[in-house]
């Protein structure tokens, strides 16, 4: 491929086309686009992707009198909004910078959004500049403690039990049996159950704050204005009321980027700090509470596993797949540091078939 830039094409389109499946949908759509245009000075003839999720969501930009815009098409018989408006309203309230709801067509499932930005986090993030790396994770902290001192109980549904025990189960379901192509035994089931029990009661204990539950640099975003301290933040529709321990283990133990422990531990420490600081229920020992995030990361990383291998097989996304080495890498560090996980770590060893391994890759994909 020559390294020369190439011409333009004069007769292409200014912006990529929208791909429809269902012909009905991209009329409803148009129809739905010319309805909140006028409002919002839009450019229907500007409509092109802006990115897709894993869920059935998708997004498009559009270009309006004062900028641009996102619309959210979202199948109502796959997708509920309704918590995505919700949380929003909720983080918008604690002061964080997320996009507002400027229409909603709620039984069809479109919605006009701000467009806080082309650029994530993780598109910004350069292991070569870890001073600037460093400052960059600490304002995603400062975002993580201005979520979590709004909480309430009772207004988010609860990261119980039940909850817990259905993310688990993703791992056997999905990626043992259906991707690994193994049958869980029954030594096999005795031993997830017994880790699992294990688990769950470790991470139950942690006090409870609002869970954004996808907090990381995917889903963080670098703000138009360079003079905005906020990184804006997306993907939150399934935020829970659960463990403290949650979100800083998802922002240091990332599905698509890993540190090694000593920049992990720096970022999760100065975490700690604040949050104490500004009365959040940490434990006022660091060692208990990065054990606490540990355990929690591990069951994270349980639940990923199962929901990439579920993403490649039944949702036809075999992008998500690739990154399952990273999650498998984080499990084994993990439950090779505990005694109590010992039968999950050999299980884990022998459905990879290596040796156990420590700590963290550093690097980026």
């Amino acid at each position: 491929m020559s390294d020369s830039p190439q011409p333009l094409n004069p007769t292409a389109p200014a912006h990529p086309g929208v791909a429809w499946s269902d012909p009905r949908r991209e009329a409803a759509f148009h129809d739905w686009l010319g309805q909140v245009s006028p409002a919002h000075e839009l450019r229907p003839e500007t409509v092109r992707p802006a990115s897709a999720d894993a869920s059935f969501r998708r997004y498009l930009r559009v270009d309006g009198g004062q900028g641009s815009f996102i619309v959210m098409d979202a199948p109502p018989e796959k997708e509920d909004c309704a918590p995505f408006v919700k949380v929003a309203g909720l983080m918008a309230d604690a002061g964080l910078l997320v996009p507002r709801v400027l229409a909603w067509d709620q039984p069809q499932g479109f919605m006009l959004l701000d467009d806080l930005g082309t650029q994530t986090m993780i598109e910004v993030v350069d292991a070569q500049q870890m001073r600037a790396t460093q400052q960059l994770y600490l304002r995603a902290v400062d975002a993580l403690i201005a979520w979590q001192l709004a909480s309430r109980p009772g207004v988010l549904p609860p990261y119980d039990e039940a909850l817990l025990a259905r993310e688990l189960a993703l791992f056997p379901d999905w990626y043992l049996h259906k991707h690994r192509g193994l049958e869980i035994a029954p030594k096999m089931r005795e031993t997830l159950d017994s880790q699992f029990r294990l688990i769950m009661q470790r991470n139950l204990a942690a006090a409870s704050v609002y869970v954004h539950r996808d907090f990381m640099p995917r889903n963080l975003m670098m703000p138009r204005d360079p003079a905005e301290a906020r990184l804006g933040v997306l993907d939150f529709q399934d935020a829970v009321y659960g463990p403290t321990t949650y979100d800083i283990a998802c922002l240091m133990r990332d599905a698509f980027l890993s540190w090694d422990e000593d920049f992990v531990i720096d970022i999760t420490v100065r975490y700690w700090e604040k949050a104490r600081k500004a009365g959040l229920p940490v434990d006022a020992d660091f060692g208990e509470f990065y054990r606490g995030v540990e355990w929690m990361g591990l069951q994270r990383h349980l639940k990923v596993a199962g929901i990439f291998a579920r993403l490649t097989l039944r949702d036809g996304k075999p992008k998500y797949l690739a990154d399952a080495p990273r999650f498998i890498g984080y499990i084994r560090a993990t439950a090779g540091r505990y005694r109590e996980l010992a039968p999950l770590a050999r299980l884990v060893d022998e459905v990879e078939g290596s040796d156990a391994v420590s700590g963290f890759a550093f690097g980026r994909l």
